[in-house]
């Protein structure tokens, strides 16, 4: 007999008052699928010893927290272009290959984005709960303007 795979029913779950899971929640479980995302002072340990930080966190997000320290900050939108070793746009930084560790406010378009990296083949992963679990840990802050490449 074929196993079969049960669907979730939304009558049942909204009659219990469970809200079935958001569609967004099954793709970011399966973009986080075979690698190790980074606690914050992992990551922080990760560029001490050479990692590429790179920040996509918006310009208003970036000005309530404030910066990472020895982050490049590159807009979601063109993170791919410049990261790729292969492409005609991309940063210097690409070149060497580096590890790259993704943060963003709360970790979850990092992962996204990390596995867009991974996918082009660079070791890329992400920071658990992004700034926010920086924060949390302690970490330092930076004052200045940040580092941004568009």
């Amino acid at each position: 007999m074929p196993d079969l795979v049960r669907t979730p029913d939304p009558d049942l779950a909204a009659a219990s008052g469970a809200a079935p899971p958001a569609r967004i929640d099954g793709l970011l479980a399966r973009a986080r699928e075979g690698w190790d995302r980074l606690t914050a002072p992992e990551a922080y340990a990760a560029v001490a010893d050479g990692a590429l930080l790179v920040d996509t966190r918006t310009d208003a997000q970036r000005a309530r927290t404030g910066e990472l320290p020895g982050a490049l900050v590159i807009d979601r939108t063109v993170l791919e272009w410049r990261l790729d070793p292969t492409s005609p746009v991309r940063i210097p930084e690409a070149d060497a290959r580096p590890r790259v560790v993704v943060v963003c406010r709360q970790g979850y378009s990092s992962s996204l984005a990390a596995r867009s990296l991974r996918d082009l083949g660079l070791d890329a992963t992400d920071v658990v709960d992004g700034v926010e679990g920086w924060l949390a840990a302690g970490l330092p802050l930076v004052e200045g303007p940040a580092d941004v490449r568009e």
